[in-house]
């Protein structure tokens, strides 16, 4: 653990509360679009339309309301009424002004951890919301670099690595996906620690199990300072 200098955190559902609005959104929209399709064929359809527009859209709250139109265009033969659309439009303005919610001890690891080690955002997803929720979320003031990234691919991190001028050996990613936040990082020869989230993207889940020496599980954050070697008291200095 000596080698270790930047530790960089996910933002959704690592630093806040990410997917479980967007859960919430999607059964509203199920239950709007009823009369067309049951609620499990809705959500399908959607996630067909999310995973075939990712390239052009890319990740966040923009790229899933765009994608709920479309798929509510299909699925009503371009049928549906204007009011409905207004509504799914509603949908992601109501996401986009979600008041941030931070998640259990995240101040206080913050708190613990700063002037220790290089603390690093980096998150993917739309810029502007990803800018807010930051901003909004009174943590910036611990982070000395912010990486909101298109995609998290082993490219992107290697770029990000680069920018921060440290070696893989000495960067360290949490988050709450193993696809996004722990594989390309492990795969460049750096450290990964997941923190699993009650709710996850069907995009994001990954089945196998990681068995890897630079692999981190943890059951809550506060987890990630006894793995560190400092004492957890500190939280409550």
């Amino acid at each position: 653990m000596e080698e270790i200098k930047v530790i960089a955190f996910d933002a959704d559902d690592t630093l806040w509360a990410n997917e479980s609005h967007f859960q919430d959104i999607e059964a509203e929209y199920c239950r709007l679009l009823a009369d067309y399709l049951p609620p499990a064929d809705i959500s399908a359809a959607l996630f067909q339309t999310e995973m075939q527009n990712l390239a052009i859209y890319g990740f966040g709250i923009k790229s899933f309301t765009l994608s709920m139109i479309e798929t509510a265009l299909i699925i009503s033969q371009n049928e549906i009424d204007s009011q409905r659309i207004g509504q799914i439009i509603g949908f992601g303005k109501r996401l986009l002004n979600m008041p941030v919610e931070l998640l259990p001890d995240v101040k206080n690891v913050l708190n613990t951890l700063d002037g220790k080690y290089k603390l690093v955002v980096a998150t993917k997803g739309d810029l502007l919301d990803q800018e807010r929720k930051l901003k909004n979320s009174g943590l910036q003031k611990y982070f000395e670099h912010v990486e909101i990234m298109s995609d998290k691919q082993n490219s992107d991190y290697a770029r990000l690595i680069k920018q921060l001028g440290c070696e893989p050996e000495e960067f360290m990613m949490i988050g709450n996906s193993i696809k996004s936040d722990v594989l390309p990082v492990l795969e460049l020869g750096g450290m990964a620690a997941h923190i699993p989230f009650h709710v996850t993207w069907a995009h994001e889940t990954v089945e196998e199990p990681i068995t890897h020496p630079r692999f981190v599980k943890l059951n809550k954050l506060t987890d990630i300072l006894s793995f560190l070697s400092i004492d957890p008291e500190l939280l409550f200095d």
